[in-house]
């Protein structure tokens, strides 16, 4: 396991080497609650680093806005260089909620515009979680919203190993189960595309493709290169290919949700009839149908996280899962 390594130019002076010391005491005694005073500019971030690198516990920095975020990661990047930074913060470049209007029986969709290198990030932090305990999130608000169960998330990982026997259609089948897009002509972050006897693919949060070379059923090679240029960049010896999505459910779960979905659609519908909202009733329906057609045939839909209670299984007026779910027992909150 590769322990956190702080690396700065400065040692911790004036009131900070006091302050580390019964923070690191604090955690070791159990303390659930800490604060932390100081004002701007007198390296509060720098004592963190200092606490982290002694007690060797992953991290998650919750900060309130997503420029205090990047300022954060950039600081904890340049800290811990050797160590996995991570960045998770909303990935809406522009978002629309969905509305009506009954006075002019107008429904306007919901309409959203995702960044997929913010996507990325975020899948990036996911994975560092669950793969490795040297890590650190720097994370907005939006670690506190639902994402997909860690367990369903984590189940599907797709581990393979230079020699070991493979069914190809098996590994084309599991990418397929993790939202990985089939793409012959154009490799980007969440696809993979076949040649011959050669895989390819790029992992949704990586920038780098993995090629995956075969004799028969036996993994002969995997090789790192760049999509770009196609230079190879080394070998490994074992990877593990992470889902593309964070919403992962196995077909058990899916047909179940799909029949619970249907069940309370009904129970709406028959209460806003009731009510004389015909109009409402029809929105509704027709959205929903749509959103359980697109379930059955592809396992997803646009604003999926809306069923995750149905989805996961929970019962009604439980939490859903957020990315804290993600972190071992022993993990270290830190909110600015």
């Amino acid at each position: 396991m590769q322990p956190f390594r702080l690396h700065a130019p400065y040692q911790p002076t004036g009131d900070q080497p006091e302050a580390i010391e019964k923070l690191v005491a604090g955690l070791e005694r159990g303390d659930r609650h800490q604060v932390l005073l100081g004002a701007t500019g007198t390296g509060k971030t720098f004592a963190i680093a200092n606490v982290i690198a002694r007690t060797q516990r992953p991290t998650l920095v919750l900060a309130h806005n997503k420029t205090l975020a990047a300022q954060l990661y950039a600081e904890f990047k340049s800290f811990f260089p050797e160590n996995a930074v991570e960045y998770f913060v909303s990935y809406y470049d522009y978002y629309q909620p969905e509305a009506y209007v009954p006075k002019h029986d107008l429904y306007i969709e919901k309409e959203t515009d995702i960044n997929e290198e913010i996507d990325r990030l975020r899948l990036s932090a996911t994975t560092s979680v669950l793969s490795r305990r040297d890590v650190i999130v720097v994370a907005s608000v939006s670690s506190i919203y639902g994402i997909g169960n860690p367990e369903a998330y984590g189940r599907v990982v797709l581990h393979l190993k230079v020699g070991d026997r493979y069914r190809r259609d098996t590994i084309l089948r599991q990418l397929v189960e993790s939202h990985y897009d089939r793409n012959d002509l154009e490799l980007r972050p969440g696809t993979f595309r076949v040649r011959g006897d050669t895989l390819e693919v790029i992992p949704a949060y990586e920038e780098q493709g993995l090629r995956l070379s075969f004799f028969g059923d036996e993994l002969e090679r995997i090789m790192l290169f760049d999509p770009l240029t196609g230079e190879l960049l080394g070998d490994r010896r074992a990877v593990s290919i992470y889902p593309a999505k964070h919403f992962i459910t196995d077909e058990e779960k899916l047909q179940a949700a799909i029949r619970d979905i249907q069940a309370e659609l009904e129970e709406r519908l028959a209460y806003l009839r009731s009510h004389d909202k015909l109009l409402e009733a029809q929105r509704l329906e027709q959205r929903t149908l749509y959103d359980l057609e697109m379930l059955r045939e592809v396992g997803y839909c646009a604003g999926i996280e809306n069923y995750s209670r149905h989805l996961d299984q929970r019962p009604p007026g439980s939490p859903p899962w957020t990315l804290m779910d993600y972190f071992p027992p022993d993990f270290l909150l830190v909110v600015d």
